[in-house]
């Protein structure tokens, strides 16, 4: 059953793919990494040269932008105002990255901002649905961020894993895949009980499944852990996507899971007619 499913993958047209800030930075410097930078952005052109349309959920702005300019800075007085500063920094720089690789495989990238009024506001969200489609069919790909700079929940909320399931539902995707640094969903944290089992693939999300969760990420530098993946799990599936939890230390396990081959976690979609993204958004982290 498992080889059957993985052999659906070859036939997704539409494909989100998001990556964290720790997947994206040296551990021993916290500067970027620019071979995984060019090796990311080289898969993602070749899905966009084999026809499929391609999103890019990163991380990493609030990171680059910290390693920029904290030198003399506290995180103490005001937080949220310096992750802020910092966002607006690094965003660009981060941004002004992505580009010149981008361009040197010929292929034109986007900056999307977002925030969580992009979705619950129902003119906002028809706008970006609007401006997703018509870069597609520009062959244009399309890098998102959560707009740090203006939102503070996002911030506090930390995570893009379920901004890349908001953006995979909003463009109608076949497929999500998460890069982080684990290889997939375990039993328990792989990290603390070596008799965790591992997951190939989870057919329905049960609240078993969802309860465990873990609030901790196992990386100073990224922020969302295996609740927030579960989270967006739970978003794709009742949207009808297929997601995939793999670990970015091999940036080429895109086009391999992409192929049908059996890397990482899959959850395997199951469409709820009566799932009603803006108002689960809305209600989230109340």
């Amino acid at each position: 059953m498992n080889d059957t499913v993985r052999e659906l993958m070859r036939d997704k047209k539409r494909i989100v793919v998001k990556i964290g800030s720790s997947s994206l930075q040296h551990a021993e410097t916290g500067d970027l990494d620019y071979t995984k930078l060019d090796v990311l952005v080289r898969e993602l052109c070749d899905l966009r040269n084999r026809g499929k349309d391609v999103v890019l959920v990163t991380s990493g702005a609030i990171a680059v932008g910290k390693k920029a300019v904290m030198m003399g800075a506290s995180m103490e007085d005001n937080p949220i105002a310096v992750k802020q500063a910092c966002a607006a920094v690094g965003q660009a720089r981060l941004m002004m990255t992505y580009q010149k690789i981008f361009a040197e495989y010929n292929q034109v990238a986007a900056q999307i901002l977002m925030t969580k009024n992009t979705i619950v506001d129902n003119l906002n969200r028809f706008n970006a649905q609007n401006t997703f489609a018509e870069l597609f069919k520009l062959g244009v790909i399309p890098i998102v961020n959560e707009n740090d700079t203006i939102a503070t929940y996002e911030i506090e909320i930390g995570d893009n894993d379920t901004l890349s399931a908001i953006v995979a539902s909003l463009v109608e995707a076949d497929a999500l895949l998460l890069l982080s640094d684990i290889d997939g969903l375990y039993t328990d944290d792989p990290r603390q009980n070596p008799d965790a089992k591992y997951i190939e693939v989870v057919e329905e999300l049960t609240d078993d499944l969802m309860n465990m969760g873990k609030a901790s990420t196992g990386s100073a530098v990224g922020t969302g852990g295996m609740n927030t993946k579960l989270q967006a799990a739970k978003i794709a599936s009742s949207m009808g996507i297929d997601m995939v939890i793999a670990n970015s230390k091999d940036i080429k396990v895109i086009h391999r899971i992409l192929d049908g081959k059996n890397i990482g976690t899959l959850f395997l979609a199951h469409r709820d007619e009566k799932f009603d993204l803006p108002l689960y958004v809305q209600q989230m982290h109340r």
